[in-house]
């Protein structure tokens, strides 16, 4: 019953509330066709858990929505003259692969190709050529921005505190779960549970109707979590001061008329994190674009500060110590690494020089790269494979299933693409309406 309430409760609220959006901008359907706003930051792909060729050719929801979320993210800002059209852009790369290919010619950096990993752009954090400019997601439940992370754990817990006085006790459920951390939310679940079914269970029991306000467990337990005394008023307790202490005293005349005791009850144990999903944050990028991966702060899953102390020790260890590593040695060194980062940034050079680039969890599968691939080409039914710099052909159907975290794809990696057994037909990769997004920066 209460699962479904919670569920009717997100339908109903979704359509009624009217969100203060602030800074972040009016909002848009990420499946629409209409052109969306300026303050779009990214784009959308939808996740699926294997990648498994599609029989169709259409433009895909997936693409339609990128290419719409990552066009607005380019409105509204200062930039240059950029002649859009698809032959001035192939022009373009090409001018810019000659280049390249010089700059090789003749023992130059090539710029497109110097990829490193974030350790090197931490120590100079003011700098502003960071590979994306942040982690972006979106919440379905609650709207349609595009937002980071903390904008949107803020956006939550405003919509709930708004719902409160319609609908105090479900409302109050999810406030307590998605507005205190998770170990405390927990445990304040288990004493609330607990309470609640003392009185269920001994309805002539008056010891276990009655809370004094100042009881240390009521105080590290229950006080201290969001959403918790708004559950309390809504499951029937009253504040009374008694002997001059301040006491929650529970009366059946108190509660909520929409609730019931049991019903709060499962309310409360079936609360669940209002989903936040990523953003891939989509972007086309020509040769001179692909910026060095220094990645911002929002990758690492540990401060800029811990970093560079990390850093330092290391430096100050391989010092003191010029030995020869052991593959174990080896090992453990990539592990404690890639541990810093919870976020990759997946890139894809194609043979006419542009690059796609999106943004992936560490734990998402490397079926969910090749699907995110598979709904920007132009031949979707096509099959392809992903090379990477060294050589190593991503084809096993196994490695589907892997995490990005376990094929050591973390923090950042370049493929190469190519057509498997196509590749003297098809000469065009990227959907037209994704190369539109190529844009000067």
């Amino acid at each position: 019953m209460a699962p479904s309430k919670i569920k009717n409760f997100f339908l109903r609220k979704k359509a009624e509330a009217k969100l203060k959006l602030g800074v972040a901008g009016p909002g848009r359907k990420l499946n629409s066709d209409a052109p969306p706003p300026p303050s779009s930051k990214a784009s959308s792909s939808k996740q699926k858990d294997a990648y498994v060729p599609p029989k169709r050719n259409e433009l895909s929801a997936e693409a339609k929505a990128a290419a719409n979320a990552a066009l607005a993210r380019f409105e509204g800002k200062d930039k240059k003259e950029f002649n859009t059209s698809l032959a001035a852009i192939r022009a373009q790369v090409r001018k810019e692969l000659e280049a390249e290919k010089k700059a090789k010619e003749g023992g130059g950096p090539t710029g497109a190709e110097q990829e490193g990993s974030a350790e090197d752009g931490t120590a100079q954090e003011a700098r502003k050529d960071y590979a994306v400019q942040g982690v972006f997601f979106r919440c379905p439940m609650i709207g349609d921005e595009i937002l980071p992370y903390k904008e949107w754990k803020g956006r939550i817990k405003e919509f709930l505190y708004e719902q409160l006085a319609a609908d105090r006790g479900l409302t109050a459920c999810l406030i307590i779960y998605n507005c205190n951390p998770k170990d405390k939310a927990e445990v304040c679940i288990e004493t609330l549970s607990k309470c609640i079914e003392n009185i269920i269970n001994n309805p002539t029991e008056e010891k276990y109707k009655k809370i004094r306000m100042t009881n240390r467990m009521f105080c590290d337990k229950i006080k201290v979590c969001e959403g918790s005394l708004d559950f309390l008023h809504a499951a029937g307790f009253a504040e009374i001061e008694l002997d001059g202490e301040p006491h929650l005293i529970w009366s059946e005349d108190n509660i909520d008329p929409e609730c019931s005791l049991e019903v709060l009850l499962e309310a409360l144990k079936a609360a669940e994190p209002i989903p936040v999903e990523l953003d891939r944050n989509l972007q086309v990028l020509l040769p001179s674009q692909v910026k060095r991966s220094n990645l911002p702060p929002d990758f690492f899953r540990i401060s800029p500060e811990e970093i560079k102390r990390e850093q330092q020790l290391r430096t100050e260890a391989l010092e003191q110590a010029q030995i020869l590593k052991t593959k174990a040695m080896r090992e453990k060194e990539e592990l404690r690494t890639i541990n810093r980062y919870k976020f990759s940034l997946i890139r894809v050079r194609f043979p006419n020089g542009v690059y796609l680039q999106g943004t992936f969890n560490v734990y998402e599968k490397f079926g969910q790269v090749c699907e995110f691939v598979q709904s920007c080409l132009m031949h979707e039914s096509a099959d392809f494979a992903l090379v990477s710099p060294g050589g190593l052909k991503y084809d096993d159907p196994d490695d589907l299933d892997r995490s990005l975290y376990d094929l050591r794809l973390v923090p950042t990696v370049v493929f190469n693409f190519c057509y498997e057994n196509e590749s003297k037909t098809l000469t065009d990769f990227l959907k037209e309406e994704l190369m539109l997004l190529i844009q000067s920066f």
